[in-house]
């Protein structure tokens, strides 16, 4: 419902979620540089009118106080990954996304925000562009797993 229906007041909740998945003892010891949203395409954010991973990135910055920035864009636009397989959710999302001509991540530590794990692709798939780009590590973290 937050996502597709639109119900933004959910996003307390589902931050929530978020933050006790940082409790989890993969994450609870780690220490971040900055919070990455995993990004939409634009043409995508325009139809719902917000990206839920920025919207929960923004919370928790407040929360664990480390800030959030919008370091990758998605530069291609990919069909909705809800039917597709793992390996056709790879080939979709393969260069669909790249850092943002401004955004640095040498040296630093990520932590990479998104709604909802499935098969994990799309993380991947960021993760692989904020590694090449010289982040030390990137760590993953959704509000739920499909």
């Amino acid at each position: 419902r937050f996502k597709y229906g639109h119900q933004i007041y959910l996003r307390y909740l589902v931050a929530h979620w978020l933050r006790a998945a940082l409790d989890d003892e993969r994450l609870r010891d780690r220490r971040f540089d900055v919070i990455v949203p995993v990004p939409l395409h634009s043409t995508r954010q325009r139809e719902r009118g917000f990206n839920q991973a920025s919207l929960l990135a923004e919370l928790l910055s407040v929360e664990i106080s480390v800030p959030s920035r919008p370091l990758l864009e998605r530069v291609r636009y990919t069909t909705t990954q809800t039917a597709l397989d793992r390996a056709e959710r790879m080939e979709n999302l393969r260069n669909a996304f790249r850092l943002r001509k401004t955004a640095n991540v040498r040296n630093l530590r990520v932590l990479l925000i998104d709604d909802v794990l499935t098969t994990g692709s799309t993380l991947s798939e960021c993760s692989r562009v904020l590694k090449r780009a010289g982040a030390i590590s990137v760590h993953a973290a959704m509000a739920a797993r499909a």
